[in-house]
């Protein structure tokens, strides 16, 4: 009898499981957004100048998305970004600000964290500090 009430509650478990998985992909479904570049290439910079690096994006999803947070790679890189939700339809930008202190080639990321994707996307700057 105790193996039969075992066994009827471990099927009654994979629905919730199951459901939630679902609802899951319904919601990474719903919140789409699309950058107009991932990588931005700024070229030529001079020393000590800071070089203002703008991403865009659009929410193509059904729902509102929320930027939680956006992180730049090192501290010569400050962001801003738009603080309320992108309802569907809508465009909204970050900002990534490179300091330019030091010459040379250089590589850096932005982390953007969204309601819309379950993992952070990254977005790269680069350019040469003559």
């Amino acid at each position: 009898m105790l193996a039969l009430a075992l066994g009827l509650m471990s099927f009654s478990a994979i629905e919730p499981v199951q459901s939630l998985v679902s609802e899951t992909k319904k919601e990474a479904v719903n919140n789409t957004i699309v950058w107009k570049a991932e990588t931005v290439d700024v070229g030529q910079i001079p020393q000590g100048t800071p070089k203002a690096i703008v991403y865009e994006f659009k929410n193509t999803g059904t729902k509102a998305v929320v930027i939680t947070n956006v992180k730049g790679s090192c501290g010569c890189t400050a962001t801003d970004y738009t603080k309320e939700p992108i309802l569907p339809g809508k465009s909204a930008k970050i900002t990534a600000i490179y300091n330019a202190a030091s010459k040379g080639g250089f590589t850096k990321t932005v982390t953007v964290t969204t309601s819309a994707e379950a993992t952070p996307k990254v977005l790269t700057l680069k350019g040469i500090v003559i």
